[in-house]
């Protein structure tokens, strides 16, 4: 019966509005949460067919609710360099905080888009909504080491030791170092001259070493020939130098002044292609990077006076944590006493097909789902996502003057399909009428 049909559209009518009404009322209530993601309700109309011609049965309208988990709120700026919020897409690995309790080591994940992240009393880098950073540990000398990027089983609540201990040792050197052109010529006085670096060895203890770079004097033109020698501090002072080699250079007008050959090596090996001179110390092994033929990187010889054009080392003295960092590649940096840095952990960006398709959950969360279709962890700034913003906290999606734009029009439509009821009640009660 029309009628019927009619009374039926008008409860269909309330009832989408009311749903409408609950995404409206969310989104007011989260104005002001940060990394919120807007609900929105949209309505699609029911048909419902009948046969014979002129006839019509009202079908009423049905409504689907989502999160629009692709629109991003706007950046706000803190004071804490672990609040991280992402520019552009992507979202954070969380795991909760009570799962971090788990006998079995499990973590559930979920997925953020920002978090103003915290060292807890266990060394956690935690909410106060209830969620940890998940990311990849770094090795000791900071290195990441390549992990499954479509599944978050290798990845570990970040968890940062404050009253950590930390050292390296030395293990690459870069020598830059321009040695006087006119020192290996006749009549030059063919005195050695010195250079020392330090480095640190296996318990990153400071230790020296001892270079001395001596012309070979020709009896007439220039020789542009060096020896190098290298002394260790905690090498037997008998046992020293513990490495050296013979060093020519080049005189055409191609590569005047670079490395020609390099000979004569001793306690150690030189490769042609990478430029390092491979030697041990008695704090262990050390590449010291002298450039390759041809380059004028490294070592050079050119017709000014002697002087380090650069010399650059890895390693690291002993020292204290004493902050924490998030970059724009998502590495967790720890700074130690002395101005060193290393990298701690790597926090992935997770993307998905279907953004929207998440299921949401507390906290501003949200689990995978079919919908969303599989996951796959991005380095920050790389692929689709963008990079990880540190100093800062996404705000909430939700725009107080749209959502009271639409509080009204909602009213209104609900006030409408309540009228529709009363009316179908009105002629419903003028056909029992009929009867009296």
């Amino acid at each position: 019966m029309t009628l019927s049909s009619s009374l039926n559209a008008g409860v269909a009518g309330l009832n989408v509005n009311a749903s409408k009404l609950g995404t409206i009322s969310d989104n007011i209530a989260n104005s002001q949460t940060a990394g919120y993601k807007r609900a929105g309700t949209e309505f699609a109309s029911l048909v419902i067919s009948e046969s014979g011609a002129g006839k019509y049965a009202a079908g009423g309208v049905t409504s689907t609710s989502f999160r629009l988990v692709d629109e991003k709120g706007g950046l706000i700026s803190t004071d804490n360099a672990t609040d991280i919020a992402i520019g552009g897409r992507g979202l954070i690995p969380v795991t909760t905080i009570s799962s971090l309790d788990n006998p079995d080591g499990a973590t559930p994940t979920r997925f953020v888009s920002t978090g103003s992240f915290r060292v807890d009393e266990n060394g956690f880098m935690t909410t106060a909504s209830g969620f940890a950073l998940l990311g990849w540990p770094a090795n000791r000398d900071g290195a990441v080491p390549s992990f499954p990027r479509d599944s978050t089983s290798a990845l570990s609540p970040v968890q940062i030791n404050t009253g950590a201990l930390f050292g390296s040792p030395t293990t690459e050197i870069g020598l830059g170092v321009n040695l006087p052109a006119a020192e290996a010529q006749a009549g030059a006085s063919g005195d050695p001259i010195p250079l020392t670096i330090e480095y640190f060895d296996n318990l990153s203890a400071s230790q020296s070493l001892d270079l001395t770079f001596t012309p070979t004097i020709p009896a007439a033109g220039a020789s542009n020939e060096w020896t190098v020698e290298i002394s260790d501090s905690q090498t037997d002072p008998a046992s020293n130098p513990v490495a050296s080699f013979v060093v020519g250079f080049d005189t055409t007008a191609a590569a005047g002044g670079s490395i020609a050959t390099v000979t004569g090596a001793a306690g150690g090996a030189y490769d042609a292609a990478t430029g390092i001179f491979t030697f041990s110390t008695g704090g262990g092994p050390i590449d010291l990077d002298i450039g390759t033929p041809g380059d004028n990187a490294g070592l050079t010889q050119l017709a000014t006076a002697f002087g380090p054009t650069g010399v650059s080392k890895n390693g690291s003295p002993v020292g204290v944590l004493t902050d924490v960092s998030v970059d724009e590649n998502g590495l967790v940096q720890g700074v130690f006493e002395g101005g060193f840095t290393r990298t701690l952990y790597q926090i992935p960006l997770a993307d998905f097909p279907n953004l929207n398709g998440l299921k949401a959950a507390d906290g501003q969360s949200f689990i995978a789902s079919l919908e969303s279709g599989a996951m796959y962890l991005w380095d920050a700034g790389d692929g689709p996502t963008g990079s990880v913003v540190s100093f800062a906290q996404e705000g909430s999606a939700s725009d107080i003057a749209a959502e009271l734009t639409s509080l009204i029009t909602t009213q209104r439509a609900y006030s409408s399909n309540a009228t529709v009821i009363r009316t179908v009640d009105e002629m419903l009660q003028e056909t029992t009428n009929i009867k009296r």
